[in-house]
């Protein structure tokens, strides 16, 4: 990391102590990169709040494959926004049962508006949109 600047935080013993704990258990190697993680997510859910900033997200759903035309509906939305549909992945979960992640990328809002428009489709039963800034 290039132009590294050193700064001091204070912290009560109880609060250092829970932080310690947490970044134990996730494997960070340091404080500092911890801390540089936790400021980095902050800053990205800041530009989330943005509908024209760019960004990624996974549209994870899990949908009845005999539901009549969803896997075609699927389809449709996926190359009818081209530009933001840009990989998905299909998993057969058990004989009714499919799992979808569609990896859509563009500006926050369109990636809100086309997720939802996925996951409200009948037949979806599960289904979320997790979005990261770019």
């Amino acid at each position: 990391m290039a132009d590294l600047e050193r700064i001091g935080v204070s912290l009560d013993k109880d609060l250092l102590e829970e932080f310690d704990a947490l970044i134990a258990r996730q494997g960070y190697q340091s404080r500092s990169e911890a801390l540089r993680d936790l400021v980095r997510q902050q800053l990205s859910q800041e530009r989330l709040s943005d509908p024209k900033a760019e960004a990624v997200a996974a549209v994870l759903l899990v949908y009845d494959h005999h539901a009549t035309g969803l896997t075609e509906k699927l389809i449709e939305v996926q190359h009818s926004h081209l530009i933001h549909a840009i990989s998905s992945l299909h998993v057969h979960l058990d004989a009714h049962d499919c799992l979808e992640v569609i990896i859509l990328r563009g500006q926050v809002g369109e990636i809100n508006r086309v997720g939802e428009r996925i996951l409200s489709m009948k037949g979806v039963k599960l289904g979320r949109v997790n979005l990261m800034a770019k």
